[in-house]
């Protein structure tokens, strides 16, 4: 390890980083503007200049590597000065020519409180500039209805830039023209298109990149900072909800790097206005054909009567995307007390088995473990779209490899932000990598860590069994499973899906999964359905059965309901998610549910008192004992219990008999996804910008 004098003491540091990072880790803060640890260096802001003894001028130290100082010549170590006053000078001298084009907009600049140049001017500038120039002004660009642009104010520090083509995978951002003259911009200035494009507001050091959405609503200090989880995909990425009062205002990333790193997607940052349109906020009775207000006694009093004295295997409940842990734990206790096995999560139709082992519905390998894979394959799965950042993620993989990495594709064709070899469409394939006579089977001979991904579009289908037993098998054919490497993956897109499997929220010894249930009621065999957040399977099959609907939109499932029970959203609520790695998190109430909304295992254990089949418990805390009695893993929260790969292995074994036909696309429609997306105006406005290519006039119209 280097040995290094920073400001007079003596210090070991890593091989291999920059002097800006090992001024960081012994707690000697250096400012900068270009510099991103996720990112390339550019080295283009010279904030960063410190003094070298032996040098005739400051170093940008974010360009320096540790590696290439030398001693001085009387052998004294390496020494870095970053408070003398040649340091202080070039810093005050870097800043003031950075304010001689900058606007004086901070009254107005909606970074205004949490921007990097106001900070660093009054730690690091000078009081006075020298300078009485014209100040630079630069026409504004578009960028989408997410990110709105004020261009004069660009430092040119190129992050954004960095971050779409390094992270997001897409070229969508770059620099024209020079010196003076150069200005950040898309290709034709049209909107940005990637789903990841929100993240460049959070890297922009000063206002030239801010929220559309958020201009003008409010200043940070104003807003309450609740740490919670998203759930509009099944990563679990780490989030901050800001809100005033009763209303979220905007939603922000944490850093956690075993997830999100410090990224979020498009959908789970701008959803948040969503949540405040088409709310369930009181319970509705359907009379005469028309839903109606009513109280909570007489929507529990329907209920009551509809139930009373009915057959439990005519009784159904299916669980959505969205439900925390707790209230599916609460409605699958209610469904036993009522005598019914037909319980399902799996509203997609998902042959996701959790008697099998849970090793053969996790994503074993960890996201984290994405960095360390040196192989693909891809089964039924378009990962940009159900998870954005996750996709991220192997994109990077793919940039970072020494060589060529090898990625397979199997479904539908799409852009993925990396190369990789499309090796068909459905299982004809998939059966030929599982018995070794494929030949990108070969191209995998010295790989030692490949990963196998198997999507819901592949699982969602009749033969799913077969097709997830395939896999399996596959898995094991390319050496994805050994004694230090389970490379066996499930990715799921539903927050709620792990969870619910954790829970065994599947039908019971006899009992009817989801085809079933819709089957059953279209022909009058069911008499009562159950609808815990489900919104995504055909209304129409539901047939003459009685709808209970339980969630927070006036979505799909509320308009065939026929008794509402108006519950509270992710931000609304203290709830257990278990994401698609199989980690346990909890979210947190940032502001409470609207109206007579209530959140949503009280609603379940109300009503189980009006049955007369009271739940054995009267708090969360009295729920979660139980729960995490029952289901241990619910209790280690952000910690992955290791899998066991015998599972997998044993799956492999199971004879697999699949049908025809290509994997589909799993999330056709990206921005209307869940219920809170679909009420989502900015998702509108993002839907219709992908819809539409000529959303904005390019300059060259006519």
């Amino acid at each position: 390890m280097p040995k290094l004098i920073i400001n007079d003491v003596e210090h070991d540091v890593p091989d291999g980083i920059t002097l800006i990072q090992a001024c960081d880790l012994v707690g000697v803060e250096i400012a900068r503007f270009c510099f991103h640890e996720r990112l390339s260096i550019a080295g283009n802001c010279r904030m960063c200049l410190v003094e070298i003894a032996g040098m005739p001028k400051p170093v940008a130290s974010c360009a320096m590597s540790v590696n290439d100082l030398r001693p001085g010549r009387d052998g004294t170590l390496p020494t870095i000065m970053t408070e003398s006053p040649t340091a202080k000078k070039a810093r005050e001298g870097t800043l003031e020519f950075l304010l001689i084009n900058h606007p004086l907009d901070c009254p107005i600049c909606d970074q205004g409180g949490e921007c990097d140049l106001q900070d660093q001017t009054m730690a690091y500038g000078y009081d006075a500039g020298r300078f009485q120039d014209n100040k630079r002004a630069v026409e504004d660009k578009y960028l989408g209805p997410l990110i709105k642009t004020c261009m004069t104010r660009c430092i040119h520090c190129t992050r954004c830039v960095r971050f779409m083509t390094e992270v997001a995978g897409v070229d969508e951002l770059g620099a024209i023209g020079r010196g003076e003259d150069t200005e950040i911009t898309t290709y034709l200035e049209h909107g940005m298109r990637s789903n990841l494009s929100g993240n460049v507001v959070d890297l922009c050091p000063v206002g030239a990149l801010t929220s559309k959405p958020y201009a003008y609503i409010a200043r940070p200090w104003e807003l309450d900072k609740t740490p919670s989880i998203d759930v509009m995909d099944a990563l679990g990425s780490a989030i901050r909800v800001d809100a005033r009062g009763r209303e979220v205002l905007r939603i922000l990333p944490r850093i956690n790097d075993a997830i999100n790193e410090e990224w979020i997607s498009d959908k789970a940052r701008h959803v948040c206005d969503g949540l405040r349109t088409q709310r369930l906020d009181q319970p509705y009775v359907r009379r005469n054909g028309k839903l109606e207000p009513a109280s909570w006694d007489e929507a529990f009093g329907v209920i009551a009567e509809k139930l009373k004295g009915l057959d439990g295997a005519r009784f159904a409940a299916i669980a959505g995307d969205l439900p925390a842990a707790e209230e599916m734990f609460a409605l699958k206790q209610l469904a036993e007390q009522i005598g019914s096995p037909n319980i399902d999560c799996r509203q997609d139709g998902a042959k996701l088995d959790p008697g099998l082992g849970r090793a053969t519905y996790l994503f074993n390998t960890t996201i984290a473990g994405i960095d360390n894979a040196d192989a693909f394959l891809l089964i039924g799965t378009d990962p940009r779209v159900e998870a954005p950042l996750l996709n991220a993620r192997i994109h990077t993989r793919w940039r970072k490899a020494e060589q060529r990495l090898p990625i397979g594709l199997i479904g539908t064709e799409a852009d993925l932000t990396y190369g990789y070899d499309y090796l068909g469409a459905g299982p004809e394939t998939l059966a030929e990598i599982a018995d070794g006579s494929h030949a990108f089977v070969k191209t995998l001979k010295d790989v030692k860590h490949p990963m196998v991904i198997v999507g819901q579009a592949a699982l969602a289908r009749p033969d799913g069994a077969a097709v997830l037993a395939l896999a399996a098998k596959a898995a094991k054919t390319i050496g994805a499973l050994n004694s230090d490497w389970n490379g066996f993956n499930v990715l799921h897109d539903a927050a709620a899906r792990v969870a619910g499997l954790d829970l065994g929220f599947v039908p019971g010894k006899k009992g009817l999964d989801v085809e079933a249930i819709l089957d059953a009621a279209g022909k009058g065999d069911m008499d009562v359905i159950y609808l815990l957040g489900t919104d995504e399977i055909d209304m129409d099959r539901l047939g003459d059965a009685f709808v209970i609907y339980q969630g927070s939109h006036g979505d799909r499932g509320a308009h065939r309901a026929d008794v509402i029970l108006p519950g509270a959203a992710y931000t609304e609520k203290d709830g257990t998610y278990v994401n698609t790695e199989g980690r346990a998190q909890m979210t947190a109430r940032a502001i409470f549910p609207p109206g007579d909304a209530r959140e949503d295992w009280t609603i379940l254990r109300a009503l189980s008192a009006v049955l007369g089949k009271t739940l054995p418990f009267d708090s969360l805390q009295d729920l979660r004992a139980r729960m995490y009695e029952a289901h241990p893993n619910l209790a280690l929260l952000d910690f992955i219990e290791p899998s066991d790969a015998a599972t997998i292995t044993k799956l492999a074994s199971k004879p697999a008999k699949t049908g025809m036909g290509h994997f589909d696309l799993r999330i056709e429609d990206y921005y209307f996804s869940n219920p809170v997306a679909r009420a989502s105006s900015i998702m509108v406005s993002l839907r219709a910008m992908h819809a539409d290519g000529s959303e904005k006039a390019t300059g060259t119209d006519g």
